[in-house]
């Protein structure tokens, strides 16, 4: 009888443990897709608020230079819409994207590929700008993200850390940007629009609370 309780007991821990695990993992990646799913979220770049929605998907107040958290739906071809804006687009499945307003007002699908990788960090630069751009450390003397082209990207894996980086054209500091914390398995996307003159550079991140 007693062996018999320890097993259950046993049981139940362990399902506890299993449970615990798959929260924690939830927080981190959000929740379980439906095979065949393509998932989406808005970033706004813009100076209003901004609601969008794309088939059953609806992302309403994201707020300017600020993000909503990823979304699922079937993969397929949809239009967006917001406000008096629209965008057809084709998502693909197990794909992840942003959908950006601009600060002119326009739609801009972008694609962000799939990290798998849990236990390093990424850091990723989405340059909407028209000019090439580097990522440093903010002394300038490390490079983290080679040149990227205007309306291109370019990531680098790197290990857990809390850092300060520098946006760069070429040997030209264009601004210092708020410090980033990285853990195992999170992605920061570095979203710059604007022109030569006037960047915007915004780290765009899940919220840590994303379940």
């Amino acid at each position: 009888m007693p062996i018999k309780r320890s097993l259950i007991l046993g049981s139940l821990l362990l399902g506890f443990v299993l449970t615990q695990a798959q929260a924690d993992e939830a927080a981190l990646y959000g929740p379980t897709a439906p095979p065949g799913s393509a998932f989406i979220r808005g970033y706004n770049a813009g100076s209003e608020s901004l609601d969008l929605s794309v088939g059953s998907v609806v992302l309403n107040d994201i707020a300017p230079k600020n993000s909503s958290d990823f979304s699922f739906l079937p993969a397929g071809s949809y239009s967006v819409a917001a406000g008096a804006q629209s965008l057809p687009v084709k998502l693909q499945q197990n794909q992840y994207y942003t959908l950006v307003k601009l600060p002119g007002g326009t739609l801009s699908l972008v694609d962000e590929p799939v990290f798998k990788n849990r236990q390093k960090a990424l850091v990723r630069l989405q340059n909407l700008s028209d000019s090439p751009l580097t990522l440093r450390t903010a002394d300038g003397k490390t490079e983290v993200i080679k040149a990227v082209s205007g309306k291109s990207s370019g990531e680098r894996e790197i290990n857990p850390v809390k850092v300060r980086l520098a946006l760069f054209s070429g040997e030209r500091k264009i601004s210092d940007l708020s410090p980033l914390v990285l853990e195992r398995g999170e992605v920061a996307c570095l979203y710059v629009t604007g022109s030569a003159d006037k960047l915007s550079p915004v780290w765009v991140k899940r919220p840590v609370a994303a379940n």
